[in-house]
């Protein structure tokens, strides 16, 4: 494993296992499987329906809660009250910290959660902070309002779609980006460009794993979710070969600047009103 150092002087895997759109049996055989096989980033949501499940695999696994980094997000309907929603989600997780905690949409009072966040490191629930899907400028407008850079933004991010602006913006602060939908949603022309066949060719890998790692060495956190045992351990092969700087340069020319999820103002609002029972989580 290799690791990231955060503007927190936390150190982060470079790859983990993400839960998005597991059912709880799914993530918790997933993540089981993912600690077993070498992984020790896990990211899940209050959103994802799925936490419980996840604090159940990390306590079946053999590592001990500080061999496991763990991130996972508040939801907005949950902003007005984000005290009272971390220490739940602590609850249904099975653990007295985050590594890792994000507000997961820039929408309703981010600015009182996250200062909630603030005063939960404070606390020592959480060790660092973490943004997801916010633009440039509302995380400029949270880092002016609290003083408080985020340790990591999460946003969509794969060779069409580099997020170059974004992490020019964010070097001054050290935050890293965690790239969602690493492999283009599963584009076909994504994954079958030629010049990841050609490279898995000369690496004797696959055309995923080429995609993946170049992630690691442009400085993103990346999370691909699988169920599959087969394709987790592959996601994970990737620390034995090195991209050279010319051939980096070569994948940088595919940024069109193509993402596959519009985020717009009506889903928004609908993310703020869209509410969960997260007690009913199995």
């Amino acid at each position: 494993m290799e690791y990231f150092t955060l503007n927190t002087n936390e150190k982060i895997p470079v790859i983990g296992e993400g839960t998005f759109l597991f059912t709880p049996d799914e993530a918790e055989s997933a993540v089981l499987t993912a600690l077993e096989q070498g992984y020790r980033l896990i990211d899940t949501a209050n959103y994802y329906m799925n936490e419980k499940a996840v604090g159940r695999a990390m306590k079946k696994s053999s590592l001990k809660r500080s061999e496991i980094y763990l991130s996972t997000k508040l939801w907005p309907s949950e902003y007005e009250q984000a005290s009272q929603a971390i220490d739940e989600t602590l609850e249904r997780l099975g653990t007295d910290y985050l590594d890792l905690l994000f507000l997961h949409q820039p929408v309703g009072n981010h600015l009182a959660a996250y200062q909630a966040m603030i005063e939960a490191v404070a606390a020592g629930k959480v060790k660092s902070l973490g943004l997801s899907n916010f633009s440039q400028n509302k995380i400029g407008e949270l880092i002016e309002k609290t003083g408080v850079a985020p340790a990591v933004v999460q946003v969509e991010a794969h060779p069409y779609a580099n997020q170059t602006a974004l992490k020019e913006f964010l070097a001054p602060y050290n935050t890293k980006v965690m790239a969602w939908f690493p492999l283009g949603h599963g584009d076909k022309s994504l994954l079958n460009e030629q010049l990841f066949s050609d490279l898995a060719a000369k690496y004797h890998k696959t055309n995923v794993q080429i995609i993946l790692r170049w992630h690691t060495q442009v400085g993103n956190i990346v999370i691909p979710g699988s169920k599959n045992p087969v394709h987790i351990a592959e996601n994970l092969d990737i620390f034995d070969f090195e991209l050279s700087p010319a051939e980096l340069a070569e994948i940088k020319k595919l940024d069109v600047n193509k993402t596959y999820y519009v985020q717009t103002e009506e889903k928004l609002n609908e993310y703020l009103h869209l509410k969960q029972d997260y007690s009913k989580q199995k």
